[in-house]
């Protein structure tokens, strides 16, 4: 590799991303395209207000491919100005004049380069939020299932690392569809809220308006559809429609709202399965061996240690949701913007936004895996459950004593029982049987009918019903369930 050389950048640090759909969507190639979309898009507004002939945006759009310029000489240019658009003006309005030279004229008419690289990075974004939106749907579906399937799968529930009382995995997993069914609809609400970009030089689209001065009566194009509006603003329904994006109120070049959603909704949904995520592997340790991912050839293997088969899904969800914050924090810092245009934040956002968007795509389609082939080993769940005798249900004990020997004096007894049961081995059954203020009580048979741990799962059932009914149908949101 000499000098001059650009290596390739495949992912082979980032397996999180390497090799999905989204990987695909955010490359260098992808963005140079979604720059000349938004060219595109704009001759096609002008059109349609009646500033560009028709000839002149057929010989645009036709022009109007990636694979058409050379990218590396485009990224080098950019050094010179700060940011790739300025060079790819010139070299793409080349193109199209070599075409038609009278279709040269109506490239980037009166634009800016903030207009296009703003409005393909929400291009960019909304085709990633579509594949995540589509992934954490398949996500959904499969921990709802696992919800409802393994609703009366007991396990012990577990706070600050030690057994607390039990619970059951169906609502373990409906916590975590709650946490992907609300970033499922905020991906939503966000990718049909990104905007187009469209204000010129300083966001007042003077140079917009003065070409429409410049074309008065002349007929270029189509007809207007903002009747005789020619200060620029007419052209912000067509360009924006044109993009398939929301139309902006006004210019947002320091307003840097969308750029912050995308950042604090990436963050959200990597958070959310990086919480799934974080409890398989948690679960999966060799000693407690309650959860395993599915099996596949090659996978989880470690190049020293013939027996490992290492959860290499949740570990890869759990490395982008711990990556993803750091960018989002950029992302909201650049909302500091200064005059009309800053010098650096702008220009900050771009690579952040872009590792987001492929560290979140990455995760919710290895999810998808992880979700839909997730082993369940209630086995192993029971015999956790018995690891402590009895003891992750004194809670309702307590509770049982509290009327006869006053709520403070139970919680004594039987911290005191469980303290000797541990440090002696004896069953906790047998020792509070023994208990002259337990034995008068209850029998032996009551008493291990209250240390049953599958028998205290509390409603455990009917909140997985609730969650089942708020997030397990794909055609409800949260919101609309709200208003049942």
């Amino acid at each position: 590799m000499n000098a001059l050389s650009v290596g390739t950048d495949a992912g082979l640090l980032a397996p999180t991303w390497a090799d999905t759909p989204a990987a695909a969507e955010v490359t260098d190639e992808a963005w140079l395209q979604a720059m000349l979309d938004a060219e595109v898009a704009l001759a096609r507004a002008q059109y349609a207000v009646g500033r560009t002939p028709a000839a002149a945006v057929a010989a645009i759009a036709s022009a109007a491919r990636a694979d058409r310029l050379d990218l590396i000489a485009l990224a080098r240019a950019a050094r010179a100005t700060a940011n790739p658009v300025v060079a790819l003006v010139t070299a793409f309005t080349e193109l199209v004049a070599a075409k038609d030279p009278a279709a040269a004229e109506y490239v980037h008419r009166g634009s800016t380069s903030q207009d296009i690289l703003d409005s393909a990075a929400m291009l960019v974004a909304r085709r990633v939020l579509g594949l995540i939106a589509a992934d954490l749907e398949r996500v959904r579906a499969a921990l709802a299932a696992l919800a409802d399937t393994h609703r009366h799968t007991v396990l012990a529930g577990r706070t600050l690392a030690q057994h607390a009382v039990p619970t059951t995995l169906g609502l373990k997993a409906a916590g975590w569809l709650q946490l992907v069914a609300d970033a499922l609809t905020r991906v939503r609400a966000v990718a049909s809220t990104l905007p187009a970009q469209l204000g010129g030089a300083a966001g007042t689209l003077a140079a917009y308006g003065e070409y429409a001065v410049l074309d008065g009566g002349r007929g270029k194009g189509g007809q207007g559809e903002s009747g005789t509006g020619e200060d620029g603003t007419e052209l912000l329904r067509p360009f924006a429609r044109a993009l398939g994006l929301a139309e902006p109120v006004i210019p947002w070049h320091t307003a840097r709202t969308p750029v912050a959603d995308l950042g604090a909704v990436l963050q959200l949904v990597t958070g959310a399965l990086g919480k799934f995520a974080l409890d398989v592997q948690t679960l999966s340790r060799t000693e407690i061996g309650e959860l395993s991912e599915p099996a596949a050839a090659g996978r989880g293997a470690s190049s020293a240690m013939p027996q490992k088969r290492n959860p290499v899904l949740a570990t890869l969800i759990v490395s982008a949701a711990r990556q993803v914050p750091a960018h989002a924090l950029v992302l909201a810092q650049c909302m500091l913007a200064e005059d009309e245009r800053p010098a650096g934040a702008w220009h900050a956002e771009w690579q952040p936004l872009r590792e987001a968007l492929r560290l979140a795509g990455g995760a919710a389609h290895t999810a998808v895996e992880l979700a839909e082939g997730l082993v369940v080993r209630p086995e192993r769940m029971l015999a956790n459950l018995e690891l402590t005798g009895g003891a992750l249900v004194t809670e309702r004990l307590t509770v049982a004593l509290a009327p006869a020997l006053g709520k403070a004096r139970a919680k004594t007894l039987l911290s005191a029982a469980t303290a000797e049961a541990a440090d002696t081995g004896r069953p906790l059954a047998e020792l509070l049987s023994e208990h002259p203020e337990l034995s008068a009580r209850f029998t032996p048979a009551r008493l291990a009918e209250l240390l049953d741990p599958t028998g205290y799962t509390g409603a455990a059932d009917a909140l997985v019903d609730r969650a089942l009914r708020r997030y397990g149908d794909p055609g409800v949101t949260p919101d609309e369930e709200g208003m049942r």
